[in-house]
């Protein structure tokens, strides 16, 4: 077995191992039991957020069978994670170069960053477990649309053969992956104020998908941690298209070629940018603001689906 099959069969190990934990992490969502007192999720800025759905120390949230689901799910997400990195890294040792040199280690890549974030928010207690289950169903969907576009390992194309593309390529993949999980927290926030609000009027809550919402975080605390995140990645989003617009001068003679990647790449920064800028304005536009999170996530995934399969351009480096 040389060292493409054997990344190959590490990356089935990764979908099957985050596949399996979200299957034990649905296990402790759905049996959950709520505690009647309050603990504090996140508390970005000194200002507490209360969870009525963590556990304290004298009411636990879960009984020992969806509590031992929940520790095997995080399990399983480290197995998952462990088994992608190295994946990752036997790619790059067969083919002797940077493994972005094509669309499938492109997502493959934004999986394992978003992952790796989702890991650290549940260490640092900024997370409740359970809502691993949403992570690594992004993180599985993810990276079964990679096997759609899959490359067999091999040389870069002589124009990405660049120390840019550690540079540009590196920082793009980890805008995205921190953006794919601040867009799951975004959604989660969405079906919570829809939950909260309808169950506020009277109305039922027992269809789903609001059904599910009862035992996600307070809605609050759901949406300063989208802000967080989206705070985080910004900075990383600008630098990688800077860094992008550079390496065009040095490949292209120029830094802006209306390249259709180029164009929808600052489509997407004017987007999360307008996000940003909502969340700090007013009530009216903060609002709107978890809607604009979503559409900035959304422009991102036309761009890298529209530009490498669909549009002819300076960037179509699918490898398919």
């Amino acid at each position: 077995m040389n060292g493409a099959e054997i990344s190959n069969a590490l990356f089935v190990v990764t979908i099957l191992a985050y596949a399996a934990a979200m299957f034990a992490y649905a296990l402790e969502y759905a049996f959950a039991q709520r505690s009647a007192e309050q603990r504090i999720l996140v508390a970005p800025g000194g200002e507490p957020v209360d969870d009525h759905s963590r556990p304290t120390d004298r009411a636990p949230l879960t009984s020992s069978a969806a509590q031992g689901a929940g520790r095997l799910g995080l399990i399983l997400t480290y197995v998952g994670t462990a088994a992608l990195t190295v994946s990752i890294v036997t790619r790059i040792v067969y083919t002797g170069r940077w493994p972005w040199g094509n669309m499938f280690e492109y997502i493959t890549g934004v999986a394992l960053v978003g992952m790796i974030t989702w890991l650290v928010l549940v260490a640092r207690g900024a997370a409740p477990r359970r809502l691993g289950l949403f992570a690594t169903f992004a993180a599985t969907m993810v990276l079964g649309g990679s096997v759609r576009v899959y490359t067999e390992a091999a040389a870069l194309v002589p124009a990405l053969d660049s120390y840019w593309i550690v540079i540009h390529v590196t920082a793009a993949i980890i805008a995205a992956g921190i953006l794919l999980i601040g867009c799951v927290f975004a959604l989660l926030h969405l079906l919570k104020r829809a939950h909260d609000r309808r169950a506020a009027r009277g109305r039922s809550v027992e269809f789903f998908p609001l059904s599910v919402a009862h035992r996600l975080p307070q809605a609050d605390a759901l949406e300063r941690l989208t802000f967080k995140l989206h705070v985080f990645a910004f900075p990383i989003l600008t630098f990688g298209i800077f860094a992008g617009a550079v390496w065009a001068h040095f490949a292209w003679g120029r830094y802006w070629a209306w390249d259709p990647k180029e164009v929808w790449a600052f489509i997407a920064w004017v987007v999360y940018a307008a996000y940003l800028h909502a969340r700090v304005s007013g009530r009216a536009a903060r609002a709107w603001a978890p809607w604009i999170a979503v559409l900035g996530y959304a422009v991102m995934i036309f761009n890298l689906t529209a530009v490498n399969l669909v549009f002819d351009g300076l960037h179509s480096y699918s490898g398919v």
